[in-house]
């Protein structure tokens, strides 16, 4: 799954958005990094308590490298696995499934991953649902 999914993201033009559950993927990691650094406005939710609890989360490594990043304490899983390329743009993409974007999914597990390419109606509805996660969120580097 990590392959296609990486394809995607080296392909953004313009947006980013994440909703994680953990993120200790390297290549994950370093794609969003380098597509900030390409200049596209890439934002990561996360759950709080996974970060947390996990040694290997990437999340204050992505914030060192200037990406903004949210940590969700309201629920007590924010289990989301989504990413929003390009919402607004006449190719936006939507990658969700049970895919986790950790080293684990990527190795370890049998997992699935959905790409739904030109939905704009869609990826607006995915971006919305971000934008009212993120309002109940704290920025990272405030915890």
């Amino acid at each position: 799954a990590q392959s296609p999914l990486l394809a995607v993201l080296d392909g953004a033009r313009s947006q980013v958005l994440v909703q994680a559950f953990l993120l200790t993927n390297r290549k994950i990691a370093d794609s969003l990094v380098a597509a900030h650094r390409r200049g596209v406005d890439v934002r990561v939710l996360a759950d709080a308590r996974q970060h947390a609890d996990n040694p290997g989360s990437l999340l204050r490594a992505l914030v060192k490298a200037g990406v903004p990043v949210w940590l969700e304490t309201r629920y007590k899983n924010a289990h989301n696995k989504v990413m929003v390329i390009d919402a607004g743009s006449a190719q936006p993409v939507v990658m969700t499934g049970s895919f986790n974007f950790t080293w684990s999914a990527q190795n370890m597990n049998a997992e699935n991953l959905l790409i739904i390419r030109g939905n704009a109606a869609l990826a607006e509805r995915f971006a919305s649902n971000w934008m009212r996660h993120r309002a109940d969120a704290k920025p990272m580097e405030a915890l």
